[in-house]
């Protein structure tokens, strides 16, 4: 039997070996749910929900609804035992991914591909940064800085302002660079 802390770092380098340059962010809030993985691409950010073989689904309804709202592509990582059931409750966009413990080791393997997430929002999307990479997305796009409104008024400007392929590498872009370790100073200045 798998649990969650015997998936993580298994996922996490298959992911990397799979994918190449992914950079990832543990338990980040996401609407009313906490998404377990945000793989961070260069165009992309995908949403990993870990079942393990002791979680059940009774979350996954309203999972499925955040991932959703906030992701360009969603995968459930689930245990042996979810395998041959997962897919009755995920969209068919939501990819898939096994993971099974073999003799000495954790293998994982992608049962189905994810597809481009039909219901994301780039404003939810956007809505994950910082207000301080938001500020850095205004001034790489020569925009005005609007320091006295609300994180909901910038995000609209940008959105109005900034072509969606470009915003959507620039929002990657500011994840990579993320520094959990200087953020107290930088909302301090």
């Amino acid at each position: 039997m798998l649990y969650d802390k015997d998936i993580r770092e298994p996922l996490f380098d298959f992911l990397e070996e799979r994918y190449g340059k992914t950079r990832i962010i543990e338990e980040k809030r996401v609407g009313r749910s906490r998404a377990d993985v945000m793989m961070i691409r260069p165009f992309s950010i995908s949403g990993i929900e870990i079942k393990s073989d002791a979680d059940t689904y009774a979350r996954l309804k309203r999972q499925v609804k955040d991932y959703d709202y906030y992701f360009d592509y969603n995968y459930a990582a689930v245990g042996s035992s979810h395998g041959i059931h997962i897919r009755e409750h995920l969209p068919e966009w939501w990819g898939i991914i096994t993971v099974e413990q073999e003799e000495n080791h954790v293998d994982c393997y992608v049962l189905r591909e994810a597809s481009p997430n039909p219901n994301r929002r780039l404003k939810a999307k956007l809505s994950l940064l910082w207000r301080p990479e938001l500020a850095h997305i205004q001034k790489v796009n020569r925009m005005p800085m609007y320091q006295d409104k609300s994180k909901t008024f910038v995000i609209d400007k940008i959105l109005s302002n900034v072509p969606e392929e470009l915003l959507q590498k620039q929002i990657s872009q500011e994840l990579f660079e993320r520094d959990y370790t200087a953020i107290t100073e930088t909302i301090q200045l």
